[in-house]
């Protein structure tokens, strides 16, 4: 039984009693019969007590939980510490006001706390980014601790990226210095795809939690399973773009899709395949170099090779050369958003 559904049974019994008992109180004054007012209050009280109790405790109560939820720990505690100065200000002047005349002796202390509560916990929040990197300088320390890292340098990691599997090795070599965070959610989604009936999908999501685990296991990488989430939001991605923007942390993925929503919100994005091409080595036109020719162009007479780091390299009358291994010179290098392509020609001898 749901906490929802005792809640309305509870008011209705409470709101069917108070019915009852008001019939029957204004029974005597309308000289009607006391067994039957209340009879008829106590129904319409029951049938309110029903419908309306959710809207008067767990709705609000939900809503509430939600939105606190959903509030950054930064944020909270710079509301917080700006509400403790706007006390302390109000308390200032609390005394020289309440020694002015009558009636604003005894309301301007009063309504002079409420101000400075207000503009002292506005101002606190509108800056808790400075007041965040005051504090942080402030009491920083010198040297690098597991585990102690700030939410500016943690990075939300994505399901594609996960399953990807590039991120372990990356996180190893030391590039990415900050804490990788992997929400719940995020695990949630990984293991639904490991319990596909799809094969492909079901070997992906395995593939995911391995990486995971390994990330866990390897001392030399800062990385963190965490419970937080985005109560009203059923995506996944839309739920890490929230969590980036409340947080203040970049999110790494492969997703282009969710790079272009998240750079839109302005959430900041490490893309693997961007590092990926960067690294790449750099051709430029009149270099040679030898590739595998191993299957046709879309045109006629291309063939198409890979180089070992995945760039793809058309090669212009390369089919008359497929599965051999030929010296080719680069005529072009062209850069797309799915990758680097190189074409070229076979080198004449």
């Amino acid at each position: 039984m749901s906490s929802e559904l005792i809640v309305r049974l509870v008011g209705m019994v409470l709101m069917a009693i108070g019915g009852g008992i008001l019939g029957s109180n204004l029974s005597n004054g309308l000289g009607q019969s006391a067994e039957l007012l209340g009879s008829v209050f106590a129904l319409v009280g029951a049938l309110a007590g029903l419908i309306t109790t959710p809207f008067l405790t767990t709705r609000p109560l939900e809503r509430f939980r939600t939105t606190v939820a959903q509030i950054s720990v930064q944020r909270m505690l710079s509301g917080v510490l700006g509400l403790v100065v706007g006390l302390l200000m109000a308390a200032l002047v609390a005394y020289p006001l309440s020694l002015l005349p009558d009636p604003f002796g005894q309301y301007l202390p009063f309504l002079g706390a409420l101000i400075f509560s207000y503009v002292g916990t506005a101002i606190f929040v509108l800056r808790q980014n400075d007041i965040a990197n005051a504090l942080r300088n402030r009491f920083s320390f010198s040297g690098t601790q597991r585990g102690k890292t700030t939410s500016e340098n943690k990075i939300l990691l994505d399901t594609s990226v996960i399953i990807d599997g590039r991120i372990a090795d990356i996180a190893r070599t030391g590039f990415v210095s900050g804490q990788m965070l992997v929400p719940s959610f995020v695990l949630n989604e990984l293991q639904h795809i490991a319990d596909s009936s799809d094969s492909l999908r079901r070997q992906r999501g395995r593939r995911g939690l391995d990486i995971l685990d390994r990330m866990q296991k390897d001392t030399s990488v800062l990385f963190e399973i965490t419970d937080l989430d985005v109560e009203g939001v059923r995506e996944v991605d839309d739920k890490l773009v929230i969590l980036g923007k409340q947080l203040n942390t970049a999110i790494l993925t492969n997703d282009f899709n969710l790079n272009r929503v998240a750079e839109l919100q302005g959430v900041r994005v490490l893309n693997i395949n961007d590092l990926a091409n960067a690294v790449k080595a750099v051709y430029i036109p009149g270099e040679s170099l030898d590739v595998q020719v191993i299957q046709e162009g879309k045109e006629m007479s291309q063939g198409v090779g890979y180089l070992e780091d995945g760039t793809m390299v058309v090669i212009e009358n390369g089919k008359s050369y497929l599965n051999q291994t030929i010296p080719v010179v680069v005529t072009k290098v062209l850069q797309t958003a799915a990758g680097r392509m190189i074409f070229s020609r076979p080198e004449k001898v």
